[in-house]
């Protein structure tokens, strides 16, 4: 099979605003290559979502991206990985394009980083519900206890923007309660959402407990599976990458809210896209 041309972008997609903490990243580390993100805010949130109508949508988007011409996919979304990984997949290594995932590199780092075994996750309903962490840790081979709390109104509160107000700090201590109850040296935010409010989380949880984010890890993955693929950017030293977004959602709150989480300008990047299950 014939490998995509090194020239094509790193696709990356979510649900929302939330994989732009991983795109952040991806930027940092490999500034010489070209992204496409897709955002699907018009079907957000995915935490409330079956593992079926997941597995539909991500294959969906996979099918998209792969037609406008990507060399690596990126799912930058938690409750995505845990309900359609295997199937993207599938389809995009008929195109030779090779996948990474959020779950796994959160996982590996977790076990290794934690000193009393004691790992909480903090993740959507979806993805507590499909397990996909518990079977990620349980692979470490460390014997770790694993406390999951599903968070349902966390993503959609940080989607939405701000301001947070009292209401919102007491939702988010809510779901903290259970994590230092099972006294948790390490939390996996298991939604690419989450970093953004990483700082409350911190202050909550208390200045011992260490927070494993997606980012980083999903860049230094995305870096080795570029060059085991052989499809690093030929492109200089002296260049800098380009970065486009495609939207299902309002162009105009998706260019406001990912400016601000990006600190990049998105005005004439973002390009609305309407799926043909969107049409009906």
């Amino acid at each position: 099979m014939q490998k995509p041309d090194r020239s094509l972008p790193i696709a990356v997609f979510d649900s929302g605003v939330g994989g732009l903490t991983v795109l952040h990243e991806c930027l940092i580390s490999l500034p010489h290559e070209d992204f496409l993100y897709l955002g699907d805010s018009a079907h957000f949130p995915y935490g409330s979502k079956t593992q079926q109508e997941l597995r539909a949508r991500s294959l969906e988007i996979t099918t998209f991206l792969l037609e406008r011409g990507v060399k690596l996919l990126v799912i930058a979304c938690n409750s995505a990985t845990a309900a359609g990984a295997e199937a993207v997949r599938e389809l995009a290594a008929r195109s030779g394009v090779s996948v990474v995932t959020v779950v796994d590199p959160e996982t590996e780092i977790a076990a290794a980083i934690t000193s009393n075994r004691r790992v909480g996750v903090l993740a959507t309903p979806a993805t507590v519900r499909s397990g996909a962490y518990h079977e990620a840790l349980a692979r470490q081979g460390r014997s770790l206890e694993v406390t999951e709390v599903p968070a349902p109104d966390l993503a959609p509160i940080i989607q939405n923007g701000f301001p947070f107000d009292e209401d919102v700090i007491e939702t988010v201590r809510s779901y903290c309660i259970p994590l230092k109850e099972a006294d948790v040296d390490t939390v996996i935010l298991g939604c690419t959402h989450y970093p953004l409010v990483a700082p409350m989380l911190q202050r909550m949880l208390g200045r011992d407990v260490r927070l494993i984010t997606a980012g980083h890890a999903i860049a230094a993955a995305v870096q080795r599976t570029l060059e085991a693929d052989g499809l690093t950017s030929t492109n200089g030293s002296d260049h800098e990458g380009d970065y486009r977004f495609v939207c299902t959602g309002a162009v105009g709150s998706f260019t406001e809210l990912g400016t601000r989480f990006l600190q990049l300008p998105l005005t004439g990047r973002v390009e609305r896209v309407v799926f043909g299950t969107d049409a009906n």
